[in-house]
């Protein structure tokens, strides 16, 4: 790998947030590592989210509505916030999802590949 390679996935501003709010819909709760496990999972290992990466995003989602938490115990006994949807973020999961198909069929056409 050259040195200007980056050496995992970087992801565009906001996308972090339509994956976690997709995630929280439909998989239901979830605590944060859980969540960060799932997404690694689903990306077939392409995104690694650490704490530092999926908590500063739930936090600016619950801060904003998007989702809410509850404590509970999770799958080892300890305890654990876990996270759902609301309806407020359901409907930004539905405004982003459509921005994003949008744009990446903007970027589609730029590249010269049909959407």
């Amino acid at each position: 790998m050259s040195k200007e390679e980056p050496s995992r996935t970087q992801l565009l501003q906001g996308t972090l947030d339509l994956i976690v709010l997709q995630t929280l819909a439909s998989m239901g709760p979830q605590h944060g590592y859980g969540l960060a496990q799932r997404i690694q999972q689903v990306s077939e290992d392409l995104l690694h989210l650490n704490q530092g990466t999926v908590y500063p995003a739930l936090l600016r989602l619950q801060q904003q509505g998007s989702i809410e938490s509850e404590w509970g115990t999770s799958e080892n006994n300890r305890q654990a916030k876990y996270y759902s949807i609301t309806r407020a973020g359901r409907k930004m999961l539905s405004a982003e999802t459509e921005r994003w198909r949008q744009f990446s069929g903007f970027v589609s056409k730029i590249l010269g590949n049909p959407a």
